[in-house]
């Protein structure tokens, strides 16, 4: 198969059915069902990713470590053991997205690491401390690679069930939903935390671990919503010969397409760049505000709360710019937003009373943002793709990317920490850079990448 048989070239056929049914109704029972499995994954995002265990993790297992006869700070072995989740996510996922794209089923792929996901985020119930790190980090391990890898095919679903238009709207739903999703569990978490008596429990580490079982049952029950509603097998059929190379073959082909579009190269480089800084400090913020500023869990937990809500008006106002401004501009001023966090985090004092409050207007800040710059990122993306069913391809490459770039920023963060000798403020300040690089990428795209025809409409109102 040729690349330009790769694509296709007239009319997608599922674009036009899409825009019949927006005019019928403002969303379709498929596109709902897309957007509520943000519902149920988000809250491994949140509890596991994010708040609760990397909370508990630091606070059961000691400061040093010792791994192949190297001591490390618990919080860098930590970072590493992310850095190699998503490394492992990156390897495999083009291998499973073409081979999806191939047999038509990315349904069935994103069942199974959604499954993945579910079980890896009950069985860290099982982790009580020091005799069972090994353990903890495994499971982590697979929680990662379950609900990055399920992102993969749900991505790609995107450009199958809505038109181009709609994109940008349609995946800000996703995001506030999740957001919302994933702080109602977390709320539920916090109270068990802070009163476990009231709950049977014996103290906040049986409730943390409890908070871990609750997100894996969250995440397989309400999942079930989505796998309902998305369409099923779509594609071509694979052979018996060489399937095993499918996705890497046609990742291939991607990227020879990628190569000829100056728009996607830009792009791509742009999102590399920014995804380095953000993601490292959604992973990483709880930890630096337990260690670095000494917070109590109670108010991390809080301080995460506040994000999430916030972020989601962030991911609807982010949505309404890239109409009046377009979605690189608002891309940008997002970025710089996130440069500025990064410089806020490194100036924090824990010996200033205010740090708490300042804790909380930074993340205020960072959840207007959140939402914002990862719901443009993902319908941005689509709105630059060549018309083609062969979406979980194309997605996979976009996937990859962000993949490696938190292996990169988390591997960069872990090892910042390790030189300055457990001091996070120099390692958040660090992170400033990947941002403005980002900048300066994105304006050489805006102002001097001549505009094609699919990058019309990123330009505001068409």
């Amino acid at each position: 198969m040729t690349n330009e048989e790769f694509i296709v070239t007239k009319k997608n056929p599922v674009s036009y059915i899409c825009q019949m049914q927006f005019r019928k109704s403002r969303y379709t029972k498929a596109q709902n069902g897309w957007a509520f499995y943000d519902w149920a994954n988000s809250v491994y995002s949140l509890v596991i990713a994010t708040a609760v265990f990397p909370i508990y993790f630091e606070a059961v297992t000691p400061e040093s470590l010792s791994l192949f006869g190297r001591d490390f700070a618990n919080t860098a072995l930590y970072s590493y053991s992310l850095s190699a989740s998503f490394l492992i996510v990156a390897a495999i996922s083009p291998l499973l997205s073409g081979l999806a794209d191939h047999t038509g089923n990315k349904k069935g792929f994103m069942k199974f690491f959604c499954y993945l996901g579910a079980t890896a985020c009950f069985s860290l119930a099982f982790f009580t401390g020091n005799q069972s790190i090994w353990y903890a980090i495994i499971a982590s391990m697979l929680a990662s690679i379950g609900f990055w890898g399920s992102i993969v095919f749900y991505n790609a679903y995107l450009p199958e069930i809505a038109p181009q238009e709609h994109h940008d709207a349609l995946s800000a739903k996703g995001f506030a939903w999740g957001y919302i999703g994933g702080a109602l569990l977390l709320i539920l978490n916090l109270v068990m935390i802070e009163m476990p008596e009231a709950f049977g429990l014996k103290d906040a580490g049986a409730a943390s671990r409890i908070s871990f079982a609750t997100v894996g049952i969250w995440w397989a029950s309400f999942a079930q919503v989505t796998f309902s509603r998305l369409p099923g097998r779509k594609g071509e059929k694979v052979g018996t010969k060489g399937y095993l190379w499918t996705g890497y073959q046609r990742l291939n082909r991607v990227w020879g397409i990628i190569k000829r579009a100056p728009h996607l190269n830009w792009f791509l480089a742009a999102f590399f760049a920014f995804s380095m800084g953000v993601q490292t400090v959604i992973l990483m913020a709880s930890l630096y505000g337990s260690k670095q500023l000494g917070l109590s869990a109670d108010k991390l937990i809080m301080t995460i709360l506040i994000i999430q809500f916030v972020a989601i008006a962030g991911a609807f106002l982010f949505a309404y710019l890239s109409k009046i401004w377009g979605n690189l501009q608002s891309l940008m001023i997002a970025v710089v937003i996130w440069g500025l966090v990064c410089i806020a985090a490194y100036l924090m004092n824990p010996d200033d009373p205010r740090v708490l409050i300042q804790f909380f207007v930074l993340g205020g800040v960072v959840g207007l943002v959140m939402g914002g710059i990862q719901s443009l990122a993902r319908s941005t993306y689509s709105k630059m793709l060549p018309e083609t069913v062969n979406t979980a391809s194309f997605f996979s490459f976009y996937d990859v990317t962000e993949k490696i770039a938190i292996v990169f920023g988390t591997l960069f963060f872990g090892l910042a920490i390790q030189i300055y000798d457990g001091d996070m403020r120099q390692a958040a300040l660090l992170l400033a850079v990947f941002f403005v690089i980002s900048i300066l990428l994105m304006l050489y795209l805006l102002f001097k990448v001549k505009p094609q025809k699919t990058f019309v409409s990123l330009k505001g109102r068409s």
